[in-house]
């Protein structure tokens, strides 16, 4: 841990940009207010919003009908994920020319650890520039973005969200912690609502309380190491922490009003467990756990899963699947719905448990027997070859089972906060 005077990190954070792309992609929508939709409905909500729907109060989850009302004149459009992941990697292309890339946070942020000739003011402002007049040049001029530089990676990004759009704001040691003061708790990255109220009932309702906390006491109110952690960071203090591997993959989907009937929607769900197998399978992972769940159109939930021997072939996991919504559907129907009335909003499938090839231990007595060994050999080469035909022609060649329809074009791929897609996933 260290303190030394100097702007080490750099965090940029791309302006709306989802709505940016569309702006780009469709020259007439520039300097026009546009939201983007999952789908094509006035009951559905804003996944993002133009800076020009913004001025209207528009933004990421307000309803499309309510947004219509405060902007008449706005403009939906279907979200494009699969164009979305294409110019992020446009943009990280770009930027990788100006400085090196630590981390890539989302599809829209990222960070340079800067090296030691760009930390001082002028050279840091130098590249900062540089990496906006290469994006707006190379990429795409209706995309903007806004830059941070500071001592470290929370206190860039934070000096990121202090001018938008299109800002760069520089924190530098000796600047601290005046400017901060200037904001409220809601506005550090890190404290959401939930945290908010744990530092209210601690009696810290301002950044000066959190500031002149004991690190000890900012543990004591996180309940973990990482409140201390924040409150060095703040402070100006740069560290390291260990990176965290995966844990689950999975897909899931808000369902198109044509994919709702449970017909369709058992089709998406064994559709988006088959993406995330393959992707299981590209990261060199097994996974022992398999969950189902849903969302009805009346908010009704419902959520299983199994537990299996470590396997990465689809073939078991749809297995898996058939009987957890065989299970859901007797819920269902039994105390809630008849046939006819139910309908679903979203599906989602996880594989969980994963592990590496070396670290698995089968149950003796299952794989001894000759008709499960036989049984795993067919579908380890029913694997491999789907495999091979997905990678050579880049797109789902043989599906198993009907495909499912949809308005985006493409099946059981999103965007998440913390994830970016690979482009194969958009592959249909």
């Amino acid at each position: 841990m260290d303190r030394e005077p100097g702007l080490k990190w750099l965090f940029l954070d791309l302006n709306s940009y989802f709505a940016s792309v569309e702006q780009q992609e469709r020259p007439h929508l520039r300097g026009k207010p546009v939201a983007v939709v999952p789908m094509e409905t006035d009951h559905t909500c804003a996944i993002a919003a133009s800076y020009e729907a913004k001025a209207y109060g528009i933004k990421t989850g307000t309803m499309i009908r309510d947004a219509k009302k405060m902007c008449p004149n706005l403009t939906c459009v279907l979200a494009r994920h699969d164009k979305y992941v294409e110019y992020h990697h446009k943009i990280v292309d770009e930027i990788a020319l100006h400085t090196p890339i630590n981390k890539i946070w989302s599809i829209d942020e990222l960070s340079s650890r800067l090296p030691p000739s760009r930390r001082s003011v002028e050279a840091a402002t130098e590249v900062a520039l540089r990496i906006k007049r290469g994006i707006r040049e190379h990429v795409g001029s209706a995309i903007t973005c806004s830059i941070g530089i500071a001592p470290n990676s929370l206190l860039a990004k934070i000096a990121g969200d202090m001018k938008k759009p299109d800002g760069l704001t520089i924190l530098r040691q000796e600047d601290l912690p005046g400017p901060l003061f200037d904001l409220q708790l809601i506005d550090l990255p890190g404290i959401g609502f939930n945290m908010e109220r744990r530092l209210h009932r601690a009696g810290v309702k301002t950044i000066p309380d959190l500031w002149n906390l004991s690190p000890k006491h900012a543990r004591k109110i996180w309940g973990s190491v990482q409140g201390e952690r924040f409150w060095y960071w703040l402070h100006g203090y740069d560290f390291e922490t260990q990176e965290t591997g995966n844990t689950m993959i999975g897909h899931s989907r808000i369902l198109d009003p044509l994919l709702r009937a449970p017909a369709p929607a058992r089709q998406m769900a064994r559709r988006l467990l088959t993406k995330a197998s393959y992707r299981l399978r590209r990261k060199g992972f097994y996974a022992s756990r398999v969950s189902l769940s849903v969302r009805t159109t009346e908010y009704q939930r419902w959520a299983g899963e199994r537990k299996i021997s470590p396997a990465r072939d689809p073939f078991t996991f749809l297995q898996q699947l058939d009987d957890l919504w065989s299970e859901m559907m007797r819920f269902f129907y039994a105390p809630l719905y008849s046939p006819s009335a139910l309908r679903f909003r979203k599906v989602s499938v996880t594989l969980y448990d994963l592990s590496r090839s070396g670290d698995i231990t089968y149950d003796l007595f299952e794989t001894e027997q000759k008709e499960t060994q036989e049984k795993l050999r067919k579908h380890d080469a029913l694997t491999q070859a789907l495999d091979k035909l997905q990678d050579r022609y880049q797109r789902e060649t043989v599906s198993l089972g009907l495909p499912p329809k949809t308005l985006a074009g493409y099946v059981g791929t999103k965007i998440a906060f913390s994830r970016v897609p690979e482009k194969e996933e958009f592959w249909s």
